[in-house]
């Protein structure tokens, strides 16, 4: 009967084991991901412009809690949802890629 004692514990130490690697391989990045993203969102203000995730660029016009108010162009004005907004737009890293090439 040890030795069905010691296949249990071996096996409970493998189960520790693989939820410790999927804890540090994929719940612990993507955590950091979004508490970075929660960081940029939060530091978000009028006039910044920035990217939506649907590929919009836009100017921050006003930010609700929720809703941001962008201005595409004269005229044209959007509401999105401020977690769709993924980064800030940068038109001089663009020409100086253009440049380079």
């Amino acid at each position: 009967m040890d030795g069905g004692q010691g296949s249990l514990i071996s096996a409970v130490i493998w189960m520790v084991l693989l939820i410790a690697i999927f804890y540090f391989l994929l719940y612990r990045p993507q955590q950091k991901q979004r508490q970075k993203h929660q960081e940029f969102l939060n530091s978000l203000k009028k006039g910044d412009k920035v990217i939506t995730a649907g590929g919009l660029i836009g100017e921050i016009k006003s930010i609700g809690d929720d809703v941001v108010t962008l201005k595409l162009s004269e005229g044209t004005i959007v509401k999105v949802l401020k977690t769709s907004i993924t980064s800030y737009y940068n038109e001089e890293k663009k020409e100086d890629q253009k440049s380079e090439k």
